[in-house]
């Protein structure tokens, strides 16, 4: 063979390896970060804080600009990711206390069990707040139904928030780490005994709740709901992005050599914001800042292990956050104060809680090696897209009415196009609908703004329609000028509230 032969020889073997692999199911890692906003990462515009490894994610796949959240609090879009469904349609569909039922029934058809359909091994590792048991859970038996009926081969979780009891890890079906002679309990309905609370000691706190959380104190930080019982099952809270990454660098460490599916659901950045001691001078923004860091890391510690495992190039990593940023969400921390010129939101009106773009819109990358080139997209597109799309990519099939408001996206995804979904539902409080650039408000009663956590809340008894093509921080009301698209709008939003299920 001469040299151009084996030239050619070996240019054609590259692209048949290249072309195989670009074919083969991928591993598919989803990141989901919590209260993360749309300015928050360096790889989005800030400054203050700096993100290398998920802007690593970002320089080597698909930054979108225009993704959402399915609402702008956790309960539903978590919901909605999962299931497919906008969560409006779920009764019950709400912030959860941590006590609730499972949420999620196992006749539910979920992204978990559609890739466990097709050959994937499946985890959720961290923060689940979708209800556990059947509404009466006892925490020192086995709790069910979760995670493990709606196609979870396995789950290491945060049961609710990490400023909810009870403040323990739950793994598979049960607590992890319980000593049976010191049973929990659990209440959200009054104290229990004369147990210390944030209301009543506050000199116990090492931090201080601004409003609400002053309740139960765990680890010197007073919750919402009270507890007793379970000491050696505590979790500490400077150790949790520790404890939660190396669940999940292990969970790919043992399923390298199949398909999988990991569903790593962060803490950071959500409130107690309380990082590890290496990372608290990571900022100069104080707790909220060195959290952002510290998620980061957690990132950059999935990368690395996918690196050590040679995985790399044939993992799919799905990176976002679950609704817009908040500030002050109930403790004294430092985050207003040493905000800075930084804007969480970035140059989108509202956030957490708000029917403005800051509520649902969120960070968005997708990173495939094989697959998947470099880039930036505007494509509208829901999480909740993410079942049919993955159902698309891997060959799976869903059932007749399931997942019935998610849409194949999948060559947006993917950054093959860059033509999303038409028609986006936002929630909050109450509806709205995006039709490519225009945002409709629907009329609602109630304040204007969050007294507790000064956010712009977008309620308005009057429609309000905004041009997000000019007019991205939803400054100028143009309704009135536009009557009939408000109509057409208002009528369209209808069909998809009162759409069969």
């Amino acid at each position: 063979m001469n040299r151009r032969q084996f030239l050619s020889t070996a240019a054609a073997f590259s692209l048949t390896t290249a072309s195989r692999a670009a074919n083969q199911r991928p591993n598919i890692i989803l990141i989901y970060a919590d209260d993360l906003g749309y300015g928050d990462l360096s790889c989005y515009g800030a400054s203050n804080v700096r993100t290398p490894n998920i802007d690593k994610i970002a320089r080597g796949g698909v930054r979108f600009t225009d993704v959402h959240a399915s609402a702008a609090t956790c309960t539903p879009s978590r919901y909605s990711l999962l299931t497919g469904e906008y969560a409006f349609r779920m009764q019950g569909a709400r912030i959860l206390p941590g006590d609730a039922p499972a949420l999620i029934q196992p006749s539910r058809t979920t992204l978990a069990s559609m890739l466990k359909s097709a050959g994937y091994r499946t985890s959720v590792i961290g923060k689940w707040h979708l209800g556990l048991g059947n509404g009466n859970v006892d925490w020192n038996k086995e709790i069910a139904p979760g995670p493990l009926d709606i196609g979870f081969d396995e789950c290491f979780l945060i049961p609710a928030t990490g400023d909810r009891v009870p403040c323990v890890y739950v793994e598979n079906r049960k607590v992890s780490k319980l000593d049976p002679a010191d049973p929990i309990t659990v209440s959200y309905k009054g104290p229990l005994d004369d147990q210390p609370t944030g209301a009543k000691n506050p000199e116990l706190l090492k931090v201080k709740p601004s409003h609400g959380h002053d309740m139960t104190i765990v680890n010197g930080i007073s919750r919402i709901g009270y507890m007793k019982g379970g000491k050696t099952a505590l979790w500490k809270d400077e150790d949790m992005a520790d404890t939660l990454t190396r669940q999940a660098m292990s969970f790919i460490d043992r399923n390298k050599t199949q398909p999988f599916f990991l569903y790593f659901a962060t803490h950071d950045i959500h409130v107690p914001r309380v990082p590890n001691q290496r990372f608290a001078k990571s900022t100069k923004m104080g707790p909220r800042g060195n959290v952002i860091a510290e998620l980061d890391w957690c990132a950059g510690e999935i990368l690395k292990s996918l690196d050590r495992n040679k995985l790399t190039r044939d993992t799919l990593i799905l990176f976002s956050s679950d609704n817009g940023a908040v500030v002050d969400d109930g403790y004294q921390d430092d985050a207003i104060t040493k905000l800075g010129t930084h804007k969480p939101n970035g140059p989108l009106r509202g956030g957490k809680y708000s029917r403005f773009e800051g509520g649902t819109r969120v960070p968005f990358i997708v990173n495939w090696p094989a697959r998947v080139k470099p880039g930036v997209s505007g494509a509208l597109i829901g999480q909740l897209d993410l079942v049919r799309s993955l159902a698309a990519l891997t060959g799976a099939t869903i059932p007749a009415g399931q997942a019935s408001d998610s849409e194949n996206v999948l060559p947006a995804l993917l950054g093959e196009s860059k033509a999303g979904r038409t028609l986006l539902v936002e929630q909050a409080d109450s509806l709205a609908l995006r039709d490519g650039q225009w945002k409709f408000i629907t009329p609602s009663k109630g304040a204007k703004v969050n007294a507790n956590t000064n956010t712009e809340l977008g309620a308005d008894p009057e429609p309000q329609l905004y041009d997000l093509s000019s007019d991205l921080g939803e400054r100028t009301n143009l309704a009135t000028k536009h009557p009939d698209r408000v109509k057409s709008m208002q009528e369209a939003l209808a069909k998809i509230r009162g759409a069969s299920q």
